[in-house]
């Protein structure tokens, strides 16, 4: 992710300027929960990147810039590294949660870790700079996004072996399956939305994102003929998986990085990193999705993840200081990284 860690001040109001307004109606709909942040919780100072829940161990885990970060959801107990990282940028829970999948985007490895000890099962090299990365159900493999180099690359996780690599050029950011083997991945500079075949290695389509500025988080629904497509310049689409059209676009806030999806409630959420907001879609009809909250949050809040078992969702957050004349963003300030709790009255 080229803005993985982006924050400048603490706590954000609302930012009704955000939501949908020409673009697409507002609705609260009266059956949708009314979402609000009711805690936070303390973690170690550094950078983080993209979350995790496992619903089985009932645990947090979050990529941390130096470090695999746990935390256990019911006490809130910190496990500050878990497992040493370079640049950690994806935590991957699976085989029913009792190995972790790490990209490790300074060494140029993924990494397989043993979820109870913190242990380095294997390290497989993977491009440079591994960022985003998911497990197909259907072919039983892993896809890693090394943006460093335009490579996907396609792992077994049981062999710990690599048996595909292909190139993509345009920016690889976030990737989901496409439920037959292949992927549809998110072209943060080309501003499109790939589908590819990992087995071939193959192209199989560009699909145009159209009013869409840097696309990061994604997410499919609605039995895969669905996806929601994030992108920096405000906007989310919402795009028909066969035919590659735009069915709605949806105004968000600010520099998202992350599509959190909850089939289970009808609910999709946007967490915005430059606005301090957290949008809530209602995707229960997936021919009108349609903004249902906007939630205050922290502006740095641009990542997360949503335990699938009451619906919580967990942001990292921390202020940063003022970027220097030279770089995109500041320093996280000592002692702000936090969890924000978020979840339905």
């Amino acid at each position: 992710m080229p803005h993985p860690f982006w924050t400048r001040t603490a706590i954000a109001a609302v930012c009704l300027a955000f939501a949908p307004t020409a673009f697409a109606p507002t609705a609260h709909a009266s059956n949708v929960p009314d979402y609000r942040v009711i805690d936070h919780v303390a973690g170690p100072d550094g950078k983080w990147d993209y979350a995790n829940v496992d619903p089985v161990r009932g645990t947090l885990y979050v990529a941390r810039g130096n470090a695999v970060m746990a935390m256990d959801l019911a006490s809130h107990k910190v496990t500050a590294a878990l497992a040493p990282a370079k640049g950690s940028h994806q935590v991957l829970p699976i085989d029913g949660g009792k190995t972790l999948v790490q990209t490790d985007g300074n060494s140029g490895l993924t990494r397989f870790i043993d979820a109870a000890t913190g242990r380095i099962i294997a390290q497989v090299p993977s491009g440079q700079k591994p960022d985003a990365a998911f497990y197909d159900a259907a072919s039983g493999k892993l896809a890693v996004m090394s943006p460093g180099n335009d490579t996907i690359t396609t792992i077994d996780p049981a062999s710990h072996k690599v048996v595909g690599t292909m190139k993509l050029a345009g920016g690889l950011e976030f990737a989901v399956t496409n439920g037959k083997g292949g992927a549809f991945v998110n072209l943060e500079d080309a501003s499109k939305l790939a589908e590819v075949d990992l087995a071939r290695g193959a192209v199989l389509r560009k699909i145009d994102l159209p009013g869409c500025e840097g696309p990061t988080g994604l997410a499919r629904f609605a039995k895969g003929t669905r996806l929601i497509s994030a992108c920096a310049n405000g906007v989310a689409l919402v795009v028909d998986a066969h035919s590659g059209k735009t069915i709605a676009t949806l105004r968000i806030g600010k520099n998202p990085d992350a599509v959190l999806l909850d089939e289970k409630r009808g609910l999709a959420f946007v967490p915005c990193g430059g606005s301090g907001t957290l949008m809530a879609l209602s995707i229960k009809d997936p021919d009108h999705v349609h903004v249902a909250q906007v939630i205050p949050t922290q502006i740095s809040a641009r990542t997360g993840a949503i335990d699938p078992r009451d619906g919580r969702i967990y942001l990292p957050a921390a202020t940063l200081t003022k970027p220097e004349p030279s770089a995109e963003r500041g320093k996280p300030l000592p002692g702000t990284f936090t969890i924000l709790v978020v979840a339905p009255r």
